[in-house]
């Protein structure tokens, strides 16, 4: 088998291609919940403590020269990711509580069914049954 058949065989498995999917939706809702933190949450969040832009908040370290720039370090970049991962992270966490509600609702409806007789159960009816018909040909 050759390297472009092998490769082929690879792609097209079901959770190859399933896999793909979820990590071109999980970049998508990256960049929405990205887009919500920073242009929905922060702003007031900002206000509520005085006004500060979270994305501008920064210690320079060295201050810019002739021929280098500033070194700065951006944590209020960094707060704004944080704030990113925790909102990710709580999605992700109720969409998976959910799934488990719903299967959990589907192990009561199949423990609700009515369980079948065992084995020797069955055997013990099919004994009576086959004592109750002797019984009533011999009378």
């Amino acid at each position: 088998m050759s390297l472009a058949q092998e490769f082929k065989k690879f792609a097209m498995r079901g959770n190859v291609m399933d896999m793909a999917v979820g990590i071109i939706i999980g970049a998508a809702f990256g960049k929405i919940v990205s887009s919500f933190v920073g242009d929905i949450i922060m702003p007031p969040l900002g206000i509520l403590i005085g006004g500060v832009d979270f994305s501008d908040l920064s210690i320079t370290l060295k201050a810019a020269t002739e021929g280098a720039p500033a070194v700065v370090l951006a944590y209020g970049k960094f707060i704004q990711t944080i704030v990113d991962f925790l909102i990710i992270a709580f999605a992700i966490f109720m969409g998976i509580k959910g799934m488990n509600k719903l299967m959990h609702k589907e192990e009561e409806k199949k423990v609700e069914e009515p369980a079948k007789p065992t084995q020797e159960e069955l055997l013990t009816q099919i004994r009576d049954l086959l004592k109750e018909q002797k019984n009533n040909d011999n009378t």
